[in-house]
C-alpha cells in the first residue's frame, strides 16, 4: 500500500485537529507546520505526527515545507491563507484550504490550471459543508428559489459580556464583524453591514439564538443560481449588539492612532485583548450548530426542505465540535484525493465544496465520514 504524505500548514485547534485525524488514516505520514513550537509539541504528544518549524508568513517558507508532500491541506489565518495557497500552488501540489481569507480564490484558477492540480478551497464546516448541504437540497426541488444558511458555534456556558469563545484567530472572527456581507434577493446582489439584520430563532435542543449578516456566501453567490440567498452567523441574544458598540467606538479600526511611545491600530488591541477573552480552554463545553434551508416546488407544491447539524464537545477527547465539524470535511476531500478518486484527481483549478455534489464518490463519502466521525445530520420537509 502507497503512502501519501499530508503537510498540514497551520497548528492551530483546528489544523493540529487535522493533522492528528490524518495520521490516524491508513498508509499516512504527515506532517504539520508552524511557527508555535509549542502547538506543534502538543500535537506531535497526541499523534503519530512530524512536525516542522516555519515562518509560514513568507511564500519560501511555504513552498519549502511542501516539497515532499503529495497532499496539502492549508489550516492558517485568513490574512495568511491567500499567499500560502498561491505558494502551495506554484508548487504543482493538490491542496485543500480552510483558510477565511478575503481575497477573491478565483483569481488562482488560472494558475491552479496551468499547474495541472485541484484546489478545494473553503472546504471547512461555511464556508464548506454547509454549501454542499444547499446544493443538495436545491437539486431536490423542483425549481428551488432560495437558500438560507445559519452557522455558529458557541459555549455552553454563558459568560458576560460576549458570551463566546473563539476556536480560531480572533482577528479571524473581528473580519466576519466588519466585512461588509453579500446576499442575493430577488436575483440582484445586495450588499448589508455585518451584524445587520438581526433576528431571533428557535432550536428545540438550544432554545433561542440570534442571527446576523456576516459575509459567509462567498462562492455559492457564483455557483448556486437561485434568485435568493443568504448567510447569517448564531450566537447568543444579545451578542450583536455589544459588537456593535465595539464597532462604533472604533476597536476595530485598522487607521493607526499615536500614542506615547509609538502607533497602533485600534484593531491589532482588541485581537489581543480577545485572544485572551476568547480561548477555548481545555476541558470547556461547546456546541456548533448549522441550519440550511431550501424553499421550491415539490410535485408542484411549495415546499421547503431543512438540513440541520448540531454539534458538541467530544465527551471523550475533548475535542472541540468546531474543530471536528470544520475539520473533518477538509480531512475526508484530502483522503478522496489520497485514494486517486478519479473524479476529483482528473480536475484542475480552483474546486469549491458545493461544486463536489455533484462528483461520483465525493458527496456520499464526506457525508459518509461525517456520520462515522459521530457528526450527524438530520432533515426534515417543512
Amino acid at each position: 500500500m502507497v503512502t501519501t504524505h499530508f503537510v498540514v500548514l497551520g497548528g492551530g485547534l483546528v489544523g493540529s485537529f487535522i493533522a492528528r485525524q490524518l495520521a490516524e488514516g491508513e498508509a499516512a505520514a504527515v506532517t504539520l507546520v508552524d511557527r508555535d513550537k509549542q502547538a506543534l509539541k502538543r500535537a506531535a504528544a497526541l499523534a503519530p505526527v512530524n512536525i516542522c518549524g516555519a515562518d509560514l508568513r513568507d511564500p519560501e517558507a511555504v513552498a519549502k515545507a511542501v516539497t515532499t508532500a503529495d497532499i496539502v491541506v492549508g489550516a492558517l489565518p485568513g490574512n495568511l491563507g491567500y499567499q500560502a495557497l498561491e505558494a502551495v500552488i506554484r508548487t504543482g501540489k493538490p491542496c485543500v484550504d480552510i483558510s477565511f481569507f478575503p481575497e477573491d480564490v478565483r483569481e488562482l484558477d488560472e494558475l491552479a490550471r496551468r499547474q495541472g492540480v485541484p484546489a478545494i478551497v473553503d472546504c471547512g464546516v461555511m464556508p464548506g459543508l454547509g454549501g454542499m448541504l444547499a446544493a443538495e437540497l436545491a437539486g431536490k426541488l423542483e425549481d428551488a428559489d432560495s437558500a438560507s444558511i445559519m452557522v455558529g458555534g458557541l459555549p455552553v456556558e454563558r459568560r458576560w459580556p460576549l458570551e463566546y469563545r473563539a476556536p480560531f484567530s480572533p482577528i479571524d472572527v473581528i473580519e466576519e464583524y466588519t466585512r461588509p456581507a453579500r446576499l442575493r434577493q430577488g436575483g440582484e446582489l445586495v450588499v448589508r453591514p455585518a451584524l445587520s439584520d438581526v433576528e431571533l430563532v428557535h432550536f428545540a435542543e438550544l432554545g433561542t439564538l440570534e442571527a446576523f449578516n456576516t459575509d459567509g456566501l462567498r462562492s455559492l453567490l457564483h455557483t448556486l443560481e437561485l434568485p435568493n440567498l443568504s448567510e447569517k452567523t448564531l450566537r447568543y441574544p444579545g451578542h450583536a449588539e455589544r459588537v456593535l458598540l465595539l464597532k462604533e467606538l472604533g476597536f476595530f479600526s485598522e487607521e493607526k492612532l499615536r500614542l506615547t511611545g509609538g502607533e497602533i491600530a485600534p484593531i491589532e488591541l482588541t485581537s489581543r485583548l480577545l485572544i485572551d477573552a476568547w480561548q477555548l480552554e481545555h476541558g470547556m463545553l461547546e456546541f456548533t450548530i448549522m441550519r440550511v434551508e431550501v424553499t421550491g416546488q415539490s410535485a408542484g407544491r411549495p415546499c421547503t426542505l431543512r438540513c440541520e447539524l448540531l454539534d458538541r464537545t467530544d465527551p471523550v477527547t475533548g475535542d472541540f465540535s468546531m474543530a471536528r465539524t470544520t475539520g473533518w470535511p477538509a480531512i475526508l476531500v484530502a483522503r478522496e484525493l489520497a485514494a486517486g478518486n478519479s473524479s476529483l484527481r482528473a480536475r484542475s483549478g480552483v474546486i469549491f465544496p458545493e461544486q463536489l455534489v455533484a462528483e461520483t464518490g465525493v458527496y456520499p463519502g464526506v457525508i459518509a465520514g461525517l456520520a462515522a466521525a459521530g457528526i450527524n445530520l438530520k432533515y426534515r420537509t417543512l
